[in-house]
């Protein structure tokens, strides 16, 4: 990248050419594609293992939390898009994210005492020891 430096006005408008032409030729800026996996804290205390999945972003709609084959499955997505008109120019920006997580169960709890909440940016899922069936599947409704 270039810096600015003081200069006469021709040469200041061949040095702003060039840094957009930077910009653009860049293929590590344009391509770079960052994967976020929220951070994950579990918790077994007093018959209870207690999951928060720091997520700030989303929304309780874009969760999905199912249990299959013995593992707890966490997804979720989201995208946004943002459009503003002026005279001269229209910006439009999108975003997207989305993670999937999973965690293998043991087999000493009831899928029927699973629950989970998302409130402030934190999905908390507890699941009260018992018993498995590890071919049974169930969705959890988030509150």
């Amino acid at each position: 990248m270039k810096t600015l430096e003081k200069t006469n006005p021709t040469n200041q408008s061949q040095l702003l050419e060039s840094l957009v032409e930077d910009f653009w030729k860049n293929d590590d800026l344009v391509n770079q594609s960052v994967k976020v996996e929220p951070t994950v804290n579990i918790v077994d205390k007093n018959g209870v293992y207690k999951i928060k999945v720091s997520a700030p972003g989303f929304k309780k709609k874009d969760f999905h939390v199912a249990v299959e084959d013995g593992s707890l499955i966490i997804s979720a997505e989201t995208s946004a898009e943002k459009k503003e008109e002026k005279e001269n120019y229209v910006r439009k920006e999108f975003s997207a994210s989305s993670f999937v997580r999973s965690f293998r169960l043991p087999e000493n709890i009831t899928l029927g005492h699973i629950k989970a909440n998302y409130k402030n940016g934190l999905l908390n899922i507890t699941i009260s020891k018992t018993n498995l069936d590890k071919k049974e599947v169930k969705e959890i409704k988030i509150r």
